[in-house]
């Protein structure tokens, strides 16, 4: 009967929600479709009669800040009205056992709506973002707009040990990319809403409007010109005022009392910076084993689900302060009082002693980079943010008590639990000055600049020992999509390949004779014609015109003179899978003027050093315009 119960529970909750998400859903794209359509319209009209470029992005960026916090807002309370449903269903015998079943529960969801219904491939928001700005021209889809807040809510609503920030900047930039599409603007233009509309999703969700800027400086890359400086700075600031206005103005991690610097602990904060290097490196580390894990011993996303759901819900059962984004037990690190969540956890049953605290501690920070890599591995969707401070002021707090334990100094917790917050950040996406910022700004610690920036740029160096990308950035620079603050890498990885190929080169036979190609160069305006066998256009080598030049008035060798002998092997081959970077650098370190192309050992066409050059010329005009 208690099953029964449980089961009606959770088919009652899922419908309920189920419900309530369609209704959000459905209220979320007519506002969309009724944006475009009536107030994009009236912005054109306006654009074409009576404003500038300036004035236009100035009002875009107004928009995109009321438009990105919105949408953020929306996406927290609507995580909180489900976990509240969730609270409401309690059995007092089966103590935290729903807490093996919520998240899986959560996460099939996700794929159900976000897989299958949305047709929206499952995935991490930043570096979706981070791919459209390099490799798609700033372009995301519309359905972007809900998938990653349906997804996130469900996934972490349900337990999923994971934060929203990273699709709440996804769901920014795919408004500020649809935007951008339906004014019809250019890539840099479009680019520039993109990255407005993250900055003003991420100040609306902490309330940080300099952590956020500081972040697309940082992680996404923005070429921060005159031209882009304000846009920037008026959604970040709109969105902050939105989220003022709908959620009040204090910081989301109040600190009643911090601990002025001390000269002579200087040292303890170099020595934690380090510790955050390497728990960062710990985390990443987990990141890529999980993904890889993931990937080739699971084909199917049910094994996936059953397996990373189980072994989630088995952590959230033994350390509840693991489900969700984790906000109370890092408020709890951020004022001493972490007990109540020592003694909600499996430790408690073994006592209170000192060295069982450091050790939940330990365990805390450890297993916690574990159920984040599950959740995702699972397919469930989330951000890194939370689940970085989350470790970060578990690792603080932990740093903090055993100096004092060991009575190797006499450090305040609260402080140490704070910095670590910021050295984590720092470590995990290669962001230091991300993390000064938002961690001042989150929780108002302003006095503590110089230990959060000691300890974060120590962090930042222990991992970039170790790991020249982050667990944002590393995937995509594996695949040759990353996008730096190198203009000339950006500017050619945004070349396409098959838009530079070209094909009206006259292909002759291999066992053709120079009759048949003085013949064929008499139609032709290039000077090299590439030998193919015509049954299954394989690739044997080419002639130059400038080696036949002395045979084409010999008719007498017409007939008995065959292509293949006068055909030469290409010093460069260029493949179809090359990255445009290596074709011009082969360009570069060879004086050629023009590379065949083959798509394995078959004939493709070439490419050319004038255009490729010409080609990179436009774009890098485009690019940096304005």
């Amino acid at each position: 009967m208690r099953f029964k119960k449980i089961g009606a529970s959770i088919l009652h909750l899922t419908s309920h929600i189920a419900h309530r998400k369609s209704y959000i859903y459905f209220s979320y794209i007519c506002a969309t479709m009724t944006l475009q359509k009536k107030l994009l319209n009236t912005l054109l009209q306006w654009r074409t009669k009576d404003m500038n470029d300036t004035s236009f992005m100035v009002v875009i960026s107004i928009l995109l800040g009321i438009v990105s916090a919105v949408a953020a807002i929306i996406l927290k309370n609507l995580v909180h009205f489900i976990m509240g449903l969730l609270t409401k269903i309690s059995f007092w015998d089966f103590d935290n056992i729903m807490f093996l079943v919520y998240p899986i529960i959560g996460i099939l969801l996700t794929i159900v709506i976000v897989r299958y219904l949305l047709r929206e491939k499952l995935g991490e928001g930043v570096p979706k973002v981070l791919y459209a700005i390099s490799r798609n021209n700033a372009i995301l889809k519309p359905v972007s707009m809900v998938s990653a807040m349906i997804g996130s809510a469900l996934t972490v609503g349900f337990g999923g040990s994971a934060g929203l920030e990273g699709p709440t900047i996804a769901t920014g930039a795919a408004v500020g990319s649809n935007i951008g599409q339906a004014l019809k603007l250019n890539y840099r233009q479009t680019a520039l809403l993109l990255v407005c509309a993250s900055a003003g999703a991420m100040a609306a969700i902490f309330k940080s409007p300099i952590a956020a800027i500081v972040f697309v400086i940082e992680v996404m890359m923005l070429d921060l010109t005159a031209a882009s400086i304000v846009p920037l700075l008026i959604s970040t600031v709109t969105a902050t005022l939105v989220s003022y206005l709908l959620l009040g103005m204090d910081v989301i991690y109040p600190i009643e009392k911090v601990a002025a610097f001390q000269l002579n602990q200087t040292h303890f904060y170099v020595l934690l910076g380090v510790v955050a290097g390497f728990t960062s490196l710990l985390f990443t580390r987990i990141y890529r084993v999980s993904h890889n894990f993931f990937e080739k011993h699971f084909k199917s996303w049910g094994y996936s689900l059953l397996f990373g759901g189980l072994s989630l819900g088995a952590l959230i059962f033994f350390i509840p302060s693991f489900y969700g984004e984790g906000f109370e037990a890092i408020n709890r690190c951020l004022h001493g009082d972490f007990m109540p969540l020592y003694h909600n956890s499996f430790f408690a049953r073994y006592g209170d002693g000192a060295g069982l605290l450091l050790l939940f501690l330990l365990a805390s920070v450890v297993l916690k980079c574990v159920a984040t890599n599950l959740t995702f591995g699972a397919g469930g969707l989330g951000g890194i943010f939370a689940p970085t401070l989350f470790i970060g002021s578990h690792l603080g707090l932990l740093f903090a008590l055993t100096v004092n334990y060991y009575q190797l100094g006499d450090i305040s917790p609260v402080t140490f639990a704070l910095v670590g917050m910021c050295g984590c950040i720092a470590g995990v996406i290669h962001a230091p000055l991300t993390g000064i910022f938002l961690i001042a700004e989150l929780t108002g610690g302003y006095t503590l600049f110089m230990p959060l920036m000691i300890t974060s740029i120590i962090s930042f160096i222990t991992i970039r020992i170790f790991e020249k990308h982050s667990v944002y950035t590393y995937q995509l620079a594996q695949k040759g999509d990353l996008f730096t603050h190198n203009k000339d890498e950006n500017t050619l990885r945004m070349l396409n390949m098959n838009q530079l190929i070209e094909t009206n080169f006259s292909a002759i036979d291999f066992e053709a004779t120079l009759g048949d190609l003085v013949d064929v160069i008499s139609r032709s305006k290039r000077n090299i014609f590439p030998v193919v066998d015509p049954a299954d256009n394989l690739f044997y080598g080419m002639v130059r015109f400038d080696d036949v030049r002395p045979l084409m008035f010999k008719t007498d060798l017409y007939n008995t003179t065959k292509v293949k002998n006068l055909m030469v092997t290409p010093s460069e081959i260029i493949s179809v899978q090359d990255d445009v970077e290596e074709v011009a650098e082969k360009f570069r370190q060879n004086n050629l003027y023009n590379m065949v192309v083959l798509d394995g050992d078959k004939y493709v066409g070439f490419v050319s050093r004038a255009n490729l050059f010409s080609e990179y010329r436009k774009k890098l005009k485009e690019f940096s315009e304005g």
